[in-house]
């Protein structure tokens, strides 16, 4: 076989899992966890898979789904590519008049994230190697740290997922300093010198951030995430850097190389958080990981969604090598647990890959049918 391919057919497959217990942010509820998930097939029946980020809103899934099935797999079968980074600027050059007469250039982006996964995956069983490998990885074994702490149970979900071996936390807040504050100081104790960080899920202004930056000074975090909205002035995100004792981070709503630039170019960012899932596929990010490297600052993959994604996130992280950490949530959700093969097993606050061909797992959907939604 070839470098070359030709696609023979694409994909995705909708589920949603309900949740006993809501995943709560600053800016909602999630009652449900969906699940996009992407099947490619090229001319020699080597199957790749990959998956959309889907998480809001309510209906996203079943729509990105269906934008897969019935207007970005149309235009690839029967075509042939040289690789998978030729086949997303086909995608993404071929669908931005559309995208923008829409107003949809997210729900393309994260259609083609997924589509653009599922080739990296046959890439690299064309060639034999695990997708980390084939991006320049030279250790199977990655840092992760347990997210989506919701501030309800903040503590019982934190020692459950020391329990399960994990050894780094990340606490939601945005819920009120009382709420915030007691929680970091629980989390604090139960991870000791352990890595924290927290994630206000863009909830507050650039006043309240100012107000409450002293008052995590003494929980020693790792970063800050988000403190503020994404699309606010840079100069309030500069005088967030210039108040701030930790890192700030960001990266998961940040949607074009311009916006990945210009945080680059300044010291604001200490640690930068691209979402392969949702916009720039592997082709975009895996270079943008090396520069985010390049550039001195952390690179932490940010990822909450089903199995296949966290799975090709960790082959990212390895294959860029650095010292960031892997996000794994720690909310209930089997359509990640029986699909992230060797994500499920952290030990010592640790994942180690497999070395078999591309994610190194083929899933099987008969495991999680009940959740099929289209």
């Amino acid at each position: 076989m070839t470098d070359s391919f030709t696609i023979r057919s694409v994909e995705a497959f909708c589920y949603r899992y309900p949740l006993a217990t809501p995943v709560v942010t600053s800016f909602g509820r999630m009652l449900n966890r969906p699940a996009v998930f992407v099947r490619a097939v090229d001319e020699d029946g080597v199957e790749g898979w990959g998956e959309a980020w889907s998480n809001f809103p309510a209906p996203g899934a079943e729509h990105r789904a269906r934008l897969v099935n019935e207007v970005l797999a149309p235009g690839l079968v029967g075509r042939k590519f040289d690789s998978p980074a030729v086949a997303f600027e086909t995608l993404t050059e071929g669908t931005e008049v559309l995208a923008l007469q829409c107003g949809e250039p997210g729900p393309f982006a994260q259609a083609i994230a997924g589509i653009d996964l599922a080739l990296w995956d046959i890439a690299a069983r064309r060639q034999r190697l695990p997708l980390w490998r084939l991006l320049g990885g030279q250790s199977s074994k990655i840092k992760v740290y347990a997210s989506g702490i919701n501030p309800g149970g903040a503590a019982r979900t934190a020692e459950a997922a020391l329990e399960r071996g994990h050894r780094a936390l990340k606490l939601k807040v945005g819920f009120g300093a009382e709420t915030d504050l007691a929680n970091l100081a629980a989390l604090r104790a139960i991870a000791g010198a352990g890595m924290l960080a927290a994630d206000a899920n863009q909830g507050w202004s650039v006043a309240q951030a100012l107000e409450m930056l002293p008052r995590l000074d003494e929980f020693d975090l790792r970063w800050l995430e988000e403190p503020i909205r994404a699309d606010r002035p840079r100069e309030e995100w500069r005088r967030l850097r210039a108040g701030a004792k930790m890192p700030i981070a960001a990266g998961e709503n940040i949607s074009s190389a311009e916006g990945f630039r210009q945080v680059l170019a300044e010291d604001v960012l200490g640690v930068v958080q691209p979402d392969i899932a949702k916009w720039g596929g592997l082709s975009v990010c895996a270079p943008l990981a090396r520069d985010i490297l390049k550039a001195g600052k952390t690179f932490c993959p940010h990822y909450l969604g089903g199995g296949l994604g966290l799975l090709a996130s960790a082959h990212l992280l390895a294959g860029v090598g650095g010292d960031g950490w892997l996000e794994v949530d720690a909310n209930d959700n089997p359509l990640r647990d029986l699909l992230c093969g060797p994500v499920l097993n952290v030990r010592e606050g640790t994942v180690e890959l497999d070395q078999a061909p591309g994610l190194g797992i083929v899933p099987d959907l008969s495991s999680i049918e009940r959740y099929r939604s289209i």
